[in-house]
């Protein structure tokens, strides 16, 4: 009688113990989808972080041809008559900043034929991402004229353009 209640106590606590192990498991489903997301969100994190790191190289080739590209219309832009920029700007610039030029930057700068615009100084403001931020400075005998360029390195276009006051060592010393 002895050992069948022991037998009846021990078969009490087993059941006891399996009863709470069959209520944590909907808890336990729980845990391991939130650990499968978080090992799926830290992979994936991961990745960005190694494509970043592992392309450099890639990222500088693309803000060196854009570089090139801005010096490139800011030098066309300067040196030639407004009545031109619909052609030598197409493909270049949006029709947006093309329009600007034309109505807006053209008017309030001297462009003449005489004068010959040099770009001495390009400064990139932002290069990550795919709008490169630039500072360009065209520089000529008679005037300097400083420009922040947006340009959209997808679609290999300045997407927008503003022009600055110069002050100091870019003003004409002549």
């Amino acid at each position: 009688m002895k050992n069948s209640r022991l037998i009846i106590f021990a078969s009490l606590v087993l059941a006891g113990i399996l009863l709470v192990q069959f209520n944590q498991i909907p808890n336990l489903d729980k845990k391991l989808a939130q650990a499968k997301a978080d090992l799926k969100q830290t992979k994936l994190s991961h990745k960005k972080s190694e494509t970043i790191v592992s392309s450099p190289k890639s990222q500088q080739s693309k803000v060196s041809d854009s570089t090139n590209q801005v010096t490139n219309f800011v030098k066309i832009f300067s040196n030639q008559p407004t009545s031109t920029y619909p052609d030598s700007l197409k493909g270049l610039a949006s029709q947006k900043v093309i329009n600007e030029l034309t109505q807006t930057f053209a008017p309030s700068v001297t462009f003449s034929d005489k004068e010959h615009y040099d770009v001495p100084l390009v400064g990139l403001k932002n290069a990550w991402g795919s709008d490169l931020e630039y500072l360009l400075i065209a520089k000529s005998d008679a005037q300097s004229v400083a420009y922040t360029v947006t340009y959209d390195a997808d679609a290999k276009q300045v997407t927008d353009m503003s022009r600055l006051n110069l002050k100091g060592a870019f003003d004409n010393e002549k």
